[in-house]
């Protein structure tokens, strides 16, 4: 355990699998951005992996049911359009979930995008769960995201781990799962690619509202 705990906290300062202090939203302020996809209702597990060595860095569960959120457990993300309460992120609109991806995506680390298409129930159930998390700990990234889904009906066979790739793994063998990989070669760091996608999201803020 105590090797496991090591090599989680070795991803945490290439990837951002740290206690990230984000600021806090209101109620207010979630309320009126909160998003709901007009799809069906799917989770879709993110793992940032290593490009040189294959580790993975950082996982994190979109939901997307009544409304669609993401699960950022110890996560590095934010941008000003994007309210955060503990470690959930709402109103994730397609250009927020653009930005997401490609915030991770850089030089040193690709995003393995795993998505399955679940109930309503199932939905709303994950998404409950996520709200009741509260701030997880620098680390627990995995291990909170594995334990969420283990709660969710139809997922009892996930396993706790600490591992990102053994939960993308594990997730991949759920029968309906579509897996793709999103990649770029922009700057290694990681701060760089959350300041560029925040300064899209603001752009694109600032015309809708005009």
């Amino acid at each position: 355990m105590f090797r496991i705990l090591i090599a989680c906290l070795l991803a945490a300062t290439v990837a951002g699998c740290a206690n990230s202090n984000r600021p806090q939203a209101d109620r207010n302020e979630i309320v009126s951005r909160s998003y709901r996809d007009p799809g069906p209702a799917t989770l879709t597990l993110y793992t940032m992996i290593n490009t040189r060595t294959g580790s993975g860095a950082h996982t994190s569960l979109m939901i997307s049911g009544s409304e669609r959120v993401i699960f950022d457990p110890a996560g590095s993300f934010r941008a000003d359009v994007v309210p955060v309460k503990d470690d959930v992120l709402y109103g994730i609109t397609p250009a927020v979930e653009r930005a997401y991806r490609s915030s991770h995506a850089r030089e040193t680390h690709y995003a393995r995008i795993q998505t399955i298409q679940v109930s309503p129930q199932q939905a709303e159930i994950a998404l409950q769960l996520a709200k009741q998390s509260g701030p997880v700990a620098g680390a627990f990234c995995t291990n909170s995201t594995s334990q969420l889904l283990k709660q969710v009906p139809g997922f009892e066979q996930i396993d706790v781990t600490f591992y990102p790739v053994n939960l993308s793994e594990q997730f991949a063998q759920i029968p309906g799962v579509v897996t793709e990989e999103y990649r770029e070669n922009d700057d290694a760091d990681l701060q760089k690619g959350l300041a560029a996608n925040n300064a899209r999201l603001n752009q694109l803020d600032a015309v809708s509202t005009q």
